[in-house]
């Protein structure tokens, strides 16, 4: 049975699975989707045409589902589509898309999402993501699965961030971060291969050892970004079963559009 605490003001068309439970305060609005086993602690906002998967869960003055802060926003129903087994933390503010983009902000599964995160409009996050406390994403940034954003980092509008990567605290990041890489710092610059990241994930030694060689063509050969993909490209055919790691790497350089750290 759905346990709403009495001062919960819920739309009779919200859609909530049997099991959710909504604390003290909490408004959820008419458009709002909530799947099993989620929990909506208290004074927490609900709003716009919002969807939350399975076992979420969102902490105190969270509002997730407001309207982009954009000013060609014109009221159009855009979404926000949240995945299965977040945890959301105090004062996280989560804005819909816009038509501009694809007209969703989408957060996937098992993210780690810590207190006064700012995720806006048109934002794609992965899985098993960490942003840690004052994350402050720009519109249309994409985060790839794996990533881990240390506490105050801001992130540019249209930015790419490659999975596994790492950027410290206090960085600002204004060019794309590529996969794997540790970055710091105002503008962020790359501080090498996130190699312990790699090792908890179950990455093994030669597979390491292959994107340490690769980080080394990206960065300390003195190459183009051309010259680089190319030499990326051919280090990933020659490395068989593990160059897909590789190639993640390669493709990620071919589809960056604000320049990559350097």
């Amino acid at each position: 049975m759905t346990r709403i605490h009495p001062t919960a003001l819920v739309d009779a068309h919200a859609k909530l699975a049997a099991d959710v439970e909504v604390g003290a305060y909490s408004i959820i609005g008419p458009d709002v989707e909530i799947g099993a086993g989620s929990r909506i602690a208290a004074h927490v906002v609900l709003d716009g045409r919002t969807s939350i998967g399975a076992d979420n869960q969102i902490a105190p003055f969270c509002s997730l589902g407001g309207p982009p802060q954009d000013k060609k926003y014109s009221g159009e129903p855009t979404g926000l589509q949240i995945g299965a087994r977040n945890v959301i933390r105090e004062y996280c503010y989560f804005n819909t898309g816009t038509v501009q983009d694809s007209g969703v902000t989408r957060i996937g599964d098992d993210n780690w999402i810590m207190g006064y995160v700012h995720i806006a409009h048109d934002c794609v996050i992965g899985n098993n993501t960490i942003l840690a406390n004052s994350v402050q994403l720009g519109g249309h940034v994409q985060v790839g699965d794996w990533v881990v954003l240390g506490g105050q980092c801001g992130v540019h509008q249209y930015v790419q961030i490659g999975a596994h990567a790492m950027a410290g605290a206090h960085s600002y990041v204004s060019q794309d971060v590529p996969p794997y890489v540790m970055c710091s710092g105002y503008p962020a610059a790359p501080h090498g291969l996130n190699s312990e990241g790699l090792r908890r994930r179950g990455f093994d030694a030669a597979a390491i050892t292959l994107l340490r060689r690769a980080y080394k063509l990206l960065y300390r050969q003195g190459l183009s970004l051309e010259e680089s993909r190319s030499a990326i490209d051919a280090l990933a055919r020659d490395a068989l079963e593990r160059g897909a790691a590789v190639h993640l790497l390669s493709d990620f350089l071919a589809s960056a559009q604000r320049g990559i750290i350097r």
